[in-house]
């Protein structure tokens, strides 16, 4: 799974570098409209993944950069933060 989450966040971030190539150089005219619209629905989504994921960042060493991952590729980082122990809980 590890390799799923590695490739998964490569290409969020080769998409993240398409999206600011479009800005800087516009594509053809129908393919830019879409390009900065499904980079404004990924923007919002991982806004979203932020607020929901925020409070299970709090005990972490760095919450910035984990804030900062969220924004950048989501899901992707969420899945490789490690569950926080629950006190009292054994494996029986």
């Amino acid at each position: 799974m590890k390799v799923f989450w590695g490739l998964g966040k490569a290409l969020t971030c080769l998409f993240w570098l398409v999206v600011l190539v479009n800005v800087l150089i516009p594509f053809i005219k129908p393919l830019h409209l879409l390009v900065n619209l499904a980079g404004s629905l990924l923007l919002l989504t991982h806004l979203l993944e932020l607020l929901l994921f925020n409070g299970s960042l709090k005990g972490r060493a760095h919450p910035w950069r984990d804030r900062l991952q969220i924004l950048f590729v989501g899901i992707f980082h969420l899945q490789t933060i490690p569950a926080p122990a629950v006190p009292g809980a054994s494996h029986a």
